[in-house]
């Protein structure tokens, strides 16, 4: 059995909704970042460590896109989707850098999802 959420943002968010979509936010997010990525995309678009002949910026910028389209699909923000793509962006090159460890960098993600559900249940 299918079971699609279907939340209306034209009205105030009630808690199980609230939790429902940073829910799906977040199991999104591990999806992509974990099963779904590959060995390829994981190495490729690390800037500290490229691949001769692949540039590591495209490979970033397309993983960055992929999440940022999946958070479109889900809140149907193009907000939502710009900041998803820059804060993705800076998180994993900075991440690539050494400025903090992977568990920041999944922290940094996922806090990313509450500010989306924040933004949309007062903002939108």
């Amino acid at each position: 059995m299918i079971m699609i959420i279907q939340i209306d943002f034209t009205q105030p968010l009630i808690v199980n909704q609230y939790f429902s979509l940073l829910g799906l936010l977040i199991f999104t997010h591990l999806l992509l970042d974990y099963s779904l990525q590959g060995q390829f995309m994981s190495d490729a678009k690390n800037h500290k460590k490229p691949i001769p002949g692949v540039p590591w910026f495209t490979i970033l910028l397309s993983h960055c896109y992929i999440h940022a389209f999946a958070v479109y699909i889900i809140t149907g923000s193009v907000a939502c989707f710009i900041w998803e793509i820059l804060s993705h962006m800076l998180v994993d090159y900075l991440k690539n850098d050494g400025y903090f460890s992977f568990n920041n960098d999944q922290l940094y993600h996922i806090c990313m999802k509450v500010i989306y559900v924040f933004y949309l249940t007062f903002f939108f």
